[in-house]
């Protein structure tokens, strides 16, 4: 029986832990390149200053010792031992020549000679010239009979042999005085590159990924526990519902956040069922009156100052239905539903219809979403309404929409009115604000339909956008309201 295996989920960039672990990354790859290019440089120093000193050992063994004694015995018995960072430099005997060791078109290693230089000079060694040159063993015609002497004595084969042939060799050149032979040393080892950059790299990976791990570890314990109270933000945001308390997790500065937070939030719960009470006094406390005020203007004699009479009681209950619910829509009692948006939208159309309403359908696209069927009725009604008060008609449409967030459902209403000025859209949205003096008080309402259909459709995750419509020539021909609610991916 084989266990699932939980995918794993690597932090997003824009997220916190996602910044953090770039910015120490970067900053550890910066440190750890650093120190790494410093410790190779300085054991390359070491190497090749233990690579001189041995073609120096030869040189000076060669001039002030007994004559004779290096040439006529095996290198490699007489050799020096080599530097730590490295195997020990295998060498040949000394060759004198009239001519500068250096090949045509040989690089001379300038660095290198200035330290032979210093260390001859150390050792009370007077040289005129010195040179220093690097070269596979095989391109030395000295080094290179040699080494096919050892590939035949021993029985190197083909690749083995090549493989010597290929090493790196320091070819030493000195001349005492003008007129004197120079004293040719050689001194073979592998490449600094070889022996020193693969452990370093090594090395310099494995504590940068100990380091990261340890880095990630601490971020999530401190991350972990502020996702999960941005979660409850989040959805105390959108329903104001207080399920349980967060259990306080994280680090101690991260637990007495949650804490303070799980008192700030029972807190704010508690205001806002105080606040659902006192509306559900309100609206039963000044609804009996205006009921018993229906009944007695019955007896008014007069038919115009009874209609005038109804109609202010008529106002005024709606405007308080309008007002208990904008206060109640951010705490919503009935559940989401799987609703088909486009039938949704006709019903409404629909009774618009039935009126005798101007109301038109443009192009509509069938999706089903959770929604709130009420709320989202009350707020195309508002809308549509608003189109027939202040632009004699109506024309609604239903579209999806690509945006950089997701997809979203569009319910685009256009009229055929005034417009408002562009310095007033926004401000048409809070409660209790009317537009130009065409908007007037004849027209009906309290200024409140803008403000409710935005708050449903934010209750829903979305938006209102309200925008001018222009022609051709740039004026103003109506106003647009769409409303745009979220679609889930998946």
């Amino acid at each position: 029986m084989t266990s699932a295996r939980l995918p794993v989920r690597l932090p997003r960039p824009h997220s916190l832990m996602g910044q953090m672990l770039l910015a120490v990354a970067a900053a550890l790859l910066l440190v750890q390149g650093l120190g790494a290019f410093l410790v190779y440089r300085a054991q390359r120093e070491g190497y090749e200053a233990g690579m001189l000193n041995a073609a120096v050992f030869r040189v000076i063994m060669e001039t002030r010792g007994p004559r004779g004694i290096m040439r006529h015995q095996n290198g490699p018995r007489n050799d020096p031992p080599g530097p730590l960072s490295g195997p020990p430099p295998r060498g040949y005997h000394l060759e004198y020549s009239t001519s500068s060791p250096a090949m045509a078109g040989e690089a001379r290693d300038t660095e290198a000679e200035a330290d032979l230089a210093k260390i001859l000079a150390d050792q009370d060694f007077a040289v005129r010239d010195v040179v220093v040159v690097h070269r596979a063993a095989g391109s030395d015609r000295y080094a290179r009979r040699g080494l096919m002497r050892r590939a035949a004595s021993y029985g190197l084969s083909h690749d083995e042999t090549n493989g010597l042939m290929r090493s790196n060799l320091m070819v030493v050149g000195v001349r005492t005085s003008e007129d004197s032979s120079w004293i040719i040393a050689r001194v073979r080892a592998p490449r600094p590159e070889n022996v020193l950059l693969k452990p370093i790299l090594i090395q310099t990976l494995s504590i940068y990924v100990v380091l990261m791990v340890a880095v990630t570890l601490i971020l999530r314990r401190i991350t972990r526990p502020l996702a999960a109270l941005t979660r409850r933000l989040e959805r105390f945001a959108a329903t104001q519902d207080v399920d349980g308390q967060l259990p306080p997790s994280g680090p101690e500065d991260m637990q007495r956040l949650i804490v303070a937070h799980n008192a700030m939030e029972s807190r704010i719960a508690a205001l806002l069922d105080e606040k659902d009470v006192m509306l559900g006094a309100i609206g039963h406390d000044l609804k009996t009156p205006l009921a018993a005020l229906r009944v007695r203007i019955e007896s008014v004699s007069d038919d115009v100052e009874r209609s005038r009479m109804a109609t202010t009681i008529e106002d005024i209950v709606r405007t308080l239905d309008d007002i208990l619910s904008l206060a109640r829509v951010g705490r919503p009692s009935d559940p989401l539903e799987r609703t088909e948006l486009s039938a949704l939208m006709f019903s409404v159309i629909e009774e618009y219809e039935d009126m005798g309403e101007p109301v038109e359908v443009g192009e509509t696209a069938r999706m089903a979403l959770e929604l709130r069927p009420t709320w989202i009725r009350r707020a195309l009604r508002n809308l549509i309404g608003n189109a027939l008060r202040y632009g004699e008609r109506a024309r609604v449409s239903l579209t999806r929409e690509d945006t950089r967030e997701g997809r979203n459902a569009v319910i685009v209403i256009d009229d055929d009115g005034p417009g408002i000025p562009d310095d007033q859209i926004h401000a048409m949205m809070n409660p209790f604000t009317r537009g130009d003096p065409s908007r007037n008080s004849a027209t009906g309402g309290a200024g409140l339909g803008l403000a409710l259909a935005r708050a449903i459709a934010e209750q829903h995750g979305g938006a209102l956008v309200l925008a001018n419509r222009l022609g051709a020539d740039g004026k103003v021909e109506g106003l647009r309201a769409k409303v745009e609610l979220p679609i889930p991916i998946g």
